[in-house]
C-alpha cells in the first residue's frame, strides 16, 4: 500500500533550485525554438512539480502501465512543456532529448497540447479547460472503488492535478469541486497554480471571491504553501496524506519565474520566448548548460529521486500481486486491461432472442435499462450513474450508490452536473477498471459536449445513454424535444451513435456498443414504447450499422425507404402503403451510420438499392442524410423546433407519417 518514504539523496551538490531549473530550461530551450508555446506555467510551477515528482509520486518509468502508479494530471494543458520536461527527467523511454526539441513539430510526442498517451507518463489529453480537473475526479472515484474492491495492499495510489485559475473558473471546476468534496474522495489532490494572473492580465479584472474559501465549504482541504519553496510544497503534500478529505493546496508562484521580460506579466502565458530571453534567464539563474542540456549530476538527481524512490514500492507490489488468489489475481488483470469478462456477448444474445420470441413493445429507455440490470450480473466493473435522473432512466435497480461511506457501491449519483459526469466518465475509463455509462436526456448532451468531444479525441470506450431522443416524447415541449442532436452527435469524428427501432435492435446495439473498444457511443432512446418489428435476432444484425428490414417483393426494387428509431415502423407502414400501390419498396433500418460507414462497398450498394428512389424518415433535422439518400431524396423529418402536445399528435402535426413518405416516393418516382 502507499506510504511516505525517505526522500533518496539527491547526487553532490544539487540543489532543489538547479532541479527545478532543469524543467525551466527545458521547456525555456523548446518554446523559443518552436517559436510558440506557453512559458507562463512551465516556469512557474517548475518547483511545484519538482516537489512532487521528486518525492511523493508513485511512478515507474520504466513501467508507465503500473496498475497502482499515482495519476498526475496537467490540467492547464497549455503548459504542456512542464510535463514533457517532467517526463524526459523521470526518464520516461518515449520522451528522450530529441523529443523536447520536437516540441510542437508534427509527428513528435511532445504536442502543442497534451495528447494521451499513458506509456509517456500523459493521463489524459488536456487544453480545455477545466477537463483535466474533472477528468482528475473520475480517476479518484475509480481507484476508491477498486481499492474497495481488492483491498490497499493492491489499490492504493493518489491522484495530482496542477490545475490555473482557468480550471477553476470554468463552470466544470465548480460542479467537479462540490462532488469531489460531497464524495470524500481523500486521495485527490489538486494543486493550484495561485499566480493571480490570467490571458488577459490580473485575475482581479474578473473574479472577486474567495477561492480557498470556495474548497472550504465545498468540504475540501486547504493549505496553503509557497509555490517557489521546495521544502514548503512538500511539506503540504505530506499534510495532504493526513486528511480524509481531498485537498487543495494553494501553491502562490510568479508567471514565468525566471524569465526576466516576462516575469509576474500577462505576457508570460503565452508571449513569444526569443533567443535573447534565453541568454537573460540563464545569465540570472547561472544555469550555465547550452541550449537542450541537462547538467549529468541534476539528470542523475532527477533519476535517483523518482527511480530510487520508487522501485522499492513497485517491487512490494508485484509481490502483493503476485500472492493474491488466482482468481482474485485474474480479475484485477482482467479490469486493468479493460477486457470484459467471458459470456456477456451470450447472455446479450439469449436476451435478444427472447426478446424477439415475446415481441414486447416498449421503449429503446425501458429496454436499456433491462439490458444495464442484466449487464450488471455478469459484468461486476459496470458502472452506471445519472445527473439526478435516477427515475426516468431507470440504470440503478438493485446497484447500491458509490457513496463517501460505501465507496464499493456501483452507481454514481451526479447530481444535476451533465458536464461533470461526461468528464469524470473519461477520467475513469482512463484510469482504467471501471466500465462507466451515463444516462440523461439527449437535449442534454449539449450540457456534456466539451467532454464528448474530449472522450472522441481520446479514443476511449465512454457509453452514454440518451433517452428521450425526439418529439415523440410529447408535452415536454420544444425545450426537451431534440431535433438537432442526432446530426451535432454524428458529426463528431469517432463518435458512434446508435438510434435502435425496437427492443431487439437495443440489445443488439449495446452489443456493438460495449465490443467498441476505441472510441465513444452514444445510445439514443425513445420515451415512448416502440412496437416490436423483429421477431428473429439469429445473428446481430445491427451491427453492420444498416440492413434491409424488409425486402421488397414483386418485380425488382424501385423504392428504398431509410430510417432510424421509432420511424422505422413509419417506414414499414409507407412500404404496406406502396407495395399495395404495386411498387416494389424495401425498408432500411440504420441503427448506427459510423458501423454502415466502415462495410464494404459492395454490402453498402446493396443495401441502399443503387438506382432506386431513396427516401429517409427520421424526427430529426436533415442534415447529413444527404450521403444515404442524395442530392435528389426525399426526406421526412424535422425542419424546426417541435412543440407542446401528445406525441402522437406531434408526428402528424408536423407530417412524419406514412403517408407523408409515400407521397415523398411518389414524387421521385
Amino acid at each position: 500500500m502507499s506510504m511516505l518514504h525517505p526522500h533518496p539523496p539527491a547526487a553532490a551538490g544539487v540543489t532543489s533550485r538547479q532541479m527545478a531549473d532543469a524543467i525551466r530550461f527545458l521547456a525555456l530551450d523548446a518554446i523559443e525554438r518552436a517559436g510558440d508555446g506557453h512559458p507562463g506555467a512551465p516556469l512557474g510551477g517548475a518547483e511545484v512539480a519538482t516537489a512532487l515528482f521528486t518525492r511523493h509520486l508513485k511512478c515507474n518509468p520504466a513501467d508507465p502501465l503500473w496498475a497502482d502508479r499515482d495519476r498526475f494530471v496537467l490540467s492547464n494543458g497549455h503548459g504542456s512543456m512542464l510535463l514533457y520536461a517532467l517526463g524526459h527527467l523521470s526518464g520516461y523511454a518515449g520522451l528522450p532529448m530529441e523529443q523536447i526539441r520536437r516540441f510542437r513539430d508534427l509527428g513528435s510526442h511532445t504536442h502543442g497540447h497534451p495528447e494521451r498517451n499513458p506509456e509517456l507518463g500523459i493521463e489524459v489529453t488536456t487544453g480545455p479547460l477545466g477537463q483535466g480537473i474533472a477528468n482528475a475526479v473520475g480517476m479518484a472515484v475509480a481507484e476508491a472503488w477498486l481499492s474497495a474492491t481488492f483491498g490497499a495492499d493492491i489499490v492504493d495510489h493518489r491522484t495530482y492535478a496542477l490545475v490555473g485559475d482557468g480550471c477553476l473558473m470554468e463552470g466544470i471546476g465548480h460542479e467537479v469541486i462540490s462532488l469531489a468534496g460531497h464524495l470524500k474522495l481523500g486521495k485527490l489532490c489538486f494543486l493550484w497554480d495561485d499566480n493571480r494572473m490570467t490571458d488577459d492580465g490580473v485575475t482581479d479584472f474578473s473574479i472577486s471571491e474567495d477561492v480557498r474559501a470556495r474548497f472550504r465549504i465545498a468540504g475540501w482541504q486547504v493549505i496553503d504553501a509557497d509555490g517557489h519553496d521546495v521544502e514548503a510544497v512538500d511539506a503540504a503534500l505530506i499534510l495532504a496524506r493526513s486528511d480524509p478529505r481531498p485537498t487543495m493546496i494553494a501553491c502562490t508562484t510568479t508567471i514565468g519565474k525566471g524569465l526576466p521580460r516576462l516575469e509576474g506579466q500577462r505576457g508570460a502565458h503565452g508571449g513569444r520566448v526569443f533567443a535573447q530571453d534565453l541568454l537573460e534567464a540563464r545569465a540570472a539563474a547561472g544555469w550555465t548548460a547550452g541550449p537542450f542540456e541537462v547538467p549529468q549530476p541534476v539528470a542523475e538527481a532527477w533519476r535517483a529521486s523518482v527511480e530510487g524512490r520508487n522501485l522499492p514500492v513497485y517491487t512490494a507490489w508485484q509481490a502483493r500481486l503476485a500472492a493474491l488468489p488466482q482468481a482474485q489475481r485474474a480479475l484485477f488483470e482482467r479490469l486493468m486491461r479493460g477486457e470484459l469478462p467471458d459470456g456477456w456477448v451470450d447472455t446479450l444474445r439469449a436476451h435478444a432472442r427472447a426478446l424477439a420470441a415475446g415481441a414486447p413493445a416498449q421503449s429503446s429507455n425501458q429496454a436499456t435499462a433491462d439490458i444495464v440490470d442484466l449487464l450488471a450480473g455478469v459484468i461486476p466493473e459496470l458502472f452506471p450513474g445519472a445527473p439526478d435522473l435516477e427515475g426516468p432512466t431507470n440504470c440503478k435497480r438493485v446497484l447500491s450508490a458509490f457513496t463517501a461511506d460505501d465507496p464499493g457501491g456501483r452507481y454514481l449519483h451526479y447530481g444535476i452536473r451533465e458536464h461533470a459526469m461526461g468528464a469524470m466518465m473519461n477520467g475513469m475509463v482512463a484510469h482504467g477498471g471501471l466500465l462507466p455509462l451515463g444516462a440523461t436526456y439527449l437535449v442534454f448532451s449539449d450540457y456534456m459536449r466539451p467532454a464528448l468531444r474530449m472522450s472522441a479525441l481520446m479514443d476511449l470506450p465512454v457509453i452514454t445513454i440518451y433517452s428521450h431522443d425526439s418529439i415523440g416524447i410529447g408535452k415536454n415541449g420544444p425545450t426537451h424535444q431534440p431535433v438537432e442532436f442526432l446530426a451535432s452527435l454524428r458529426a463528431m469524428p469517432n463518435m458512434a451513435v446508435f438510434r435502435p427501432a425496437d427492443a431487439v435492435e437495443t440489445a443488439e446495439c449495446w452489443e456493438a456498443a460495449l465490443q467498441r473498444r476505441h472510441g465513444p457511443s452514444s445510445m439514443i432512446c425513445s420515451r415512448q414504447a416502440l412496437p416490436p418489428l423483429r421477431t428473429e435476432a439469429s445473428e446481430n444484425r445491427s451491427a453492420r450499422g444498416a440492413y434491409v428490414l424488409a425486402e421488397s417483393e414483386g418485380s425488382a426494387r424501385r423504392v428504398t425507404l431509410l430510417a432510424t428509431g421509432s420511424e422505422v415502423a413509419i417506414a414499414l407502414a409507407a412500404r404496406d402503403k406502396l407495395q399495395a400501390e404495386g411498387v416494389p419498396t424495401a425498408v432500411v433500418s440504420m441503427p448506427c451510420w459510423e458501423l454502415f460507414e466502415t462495410q464494404d462497398a459492395a454490402y453498402r450498394a446493396a443495401v441502399l438499392g443503387k438506382g432506386t428512389v431513396r427516401v429517409a424518415v427520421e424526427a430529426a433535422v436533415k442534415l447529413g442524410w444527404e450521403r444515404w439518400i442524395g442530392e435528389d431524396g426525399g426526406f421526412i423529418g424535422m425542419s424546426g423546433f417541435g412543440a407542446s402536445g401528445p406525441g402522437d399528435e406531434l408526428f402528424a402535426h408536423f407530417g412524419i407519417t406514412a403517408e407523408a413518405v409515400v407521397a415523398a416516393a411518389r414524387d421521385q418516382l
